[in-house]
């Protein structure tokens, strides 16, 4: 093995030791995991993370407005185009990403109305999304692709919430797990591609501990959104 390829391997290493402090081991996470969330908190949730949903498209357009690589730009269009929906021209969230939650929304019983009009969104959640949405549009471009490397936690994590959602919350109409269902699939190959990115273009001390750091901000903000959400909901189970 090569110095570079030792240095590589040091870094990917402290990319994903980042796993220590995703929000899968936040309490609330937990909660829902052991099936002990009332309705109104799963709900809450789902409401709540509607507004994160939604932010995606805006931050990854921040981040190609940045990215001077066309292959990247061209590829984290891809991104975009998946949670918005390929020729989705009603604006009514036909199809994507931001359609399966939506769904999701529909099988815990909301609204269509209160989801969208984002009524039960809570000031913690919107400052943190907003605050992440505003690090990707001021950030160096490749700190902001690694941000997104939370993604590589996130399929193990998928899979336990769609195995307790059908065991423990039985109420939750099983068709709306399809969001959770596809990025089981999609979120590998969207990881994937952002570490070899990162990896490529992060190739100095600073480069590195940006990426790192951006990495770390990222989960951040996820547990600021579950803080705020455990808080305001905590008595409505």
């Amino acid at each position: 093995m090569t110095e570079l390829d030792r240095e590589g391997t040091a870094f990917v290493a402290e990319l994903r030791s980042r796993s220590e402090i995703y929000w899968e081991k936040h309490p609330f996470q937990q909660a829902m995991l052991a099936g002990k969330l009332g309705p109104g908190q799963i709900r809450g949730f789902v409401a709540n993370r509607w507004y994160y949903q939604k932010s995606l498209p805006l931050k990854d357009g921040a981040l190609i407005g940045n990215c001077p690589v066309p292959e990247v730009r061209r590829k984290w269009l891809e991104r975009i185009v998946y949670h918005d929906g390929a020729g989705d021209e009603t604006g009514q969230h036909g199809t994507g990403g931001l359609a399966d939650w939506l769904r999701l929304a529909d099988a815990v019983r909301l609204s269509r109305e209160e989801v969208l009009d984002e009524r039960h969104v809570v000031a913690g959640t919107r400052f943190a999304v907003d605050a992440y949405v505003n690090f990707c549009r001021t950030a160096p471009w490749y700190a902001a692709v690694a941000s997104s490397l939370t993604e590589l936690f996130a399929p193990d994590l998928m899979r336990q919430r769609i195995a307790a959602y059908r065991e423990h919350y039985p109420w939750i109409d099983a068709n709306g797990l399809a969001y959770f269902e596809k990025r089981c699939v999609q979120a590998p190959r969207e990881a994937s591609f952002a570490l070899d990115v990162v990896v490529r273009y992060c190739r100095t001390p600073d480069q590195k501990a940006a990426a790192a750091d951006a990495l770390t901000l990222k989960c951040q903000v996820l547990w600021a959104m579950l803080d705020a959400v455990d808080y305001a909901y905590r008595e409505r189970g």
